[in-house]
């Protein structure tokens, strides 16, 4: 007799998580990164400057303005934006090979990134769109992150309204008044979405070996 679920083959799944800045995406990855140790965050490369304890590599791939432009040009990039005067990509190479393993990988990017993905690899992707209890919220979290100047948060908070407009763009959507439910909720969903039959590359393979033990 034996127990425990059979490994079955799978395409792994981008799963991305959007929202105005300040709304908890952030802290929502690194809930679901510290309690999942089947997915990744994608690591983009960008033309910021790094915040204080950001490392190169890990946080983001820092790169100067002719970098950034030179990766777009040859195609090295599935998306890229520019937000805020900053550019912000994701390479290409490392994404495709983890969804070809059956790797899942995280990604932490605005409306504009997701829509490029959405062209490039819509069966493989995800997508949530993570909103503020209310504006008041909002302004508060972007405050007490205590990163910005009051004119940056207030540029942050007009531009709000603009980004929460895409939300309908999303197949999910969690408003994150608490944090441990909102966790919860994007755990479910990654659970159900890693369980899609279109996603399970070896269950007719399963499924031929069941059939084959049963006759």
């Amino acid at each position: 007799m034996t127990s425990g679920n059979p490994k079955i083959e799978r395409r792994g799944l981008l799963l991305v998580l959007s929202s105005p800045s300040g709304a908890g995406k952030t802290s929502l990855s690194r809930a679901l990164l510290d309690t999942d140790p089947h997915i990744a965050l994608s690591v983009s490369v960008t033309t910021r400057k790094p915040r204080p304890g950001e490392v190169d590599g890990r946080d983001y791939w820092f790169v100067d303005e002719k970098r950034f432009k030179a990766m777009a040009a040859a195609d090295e990039l599935l998306e890229w934006a520019t937000v805020f005067g900053n550019s912000y990509g994701t390479p290409r190479a490392p994404i495709e090979q983890a969804i070809a393993e059956g790797r899942d990988v995280l990604f932490d990017i605005d409306w504009q990134g997701t829509q490029q993905l959405s062209e490039r690899m819509a069966g493989d992707l995800v997508r949530v769109f993570v909103l503020p209890p209310s504006g008041e919220a909002l302004e508060a979290r972007l405050r007490q992150r205590a990163q910005d100047s009051d004119e940056v948060v207030a540029k942050r908070m007009a531009e709000a309204s603009s980004e929460i407009s895409h939300w309908a763009e999303y197949d999910y959507v969690i408003v994150n008044a608490d944090l441990d439910e909102s966790s919860a909720a994007l755990r479910a969903i990654l659970a159900a979405e890693r369980l899609r039959r279109d996603r399970m590359t070896g269950l007719s393979a399963f499924v031929r070996g069941l059939q084959a033990t049963l006759t």
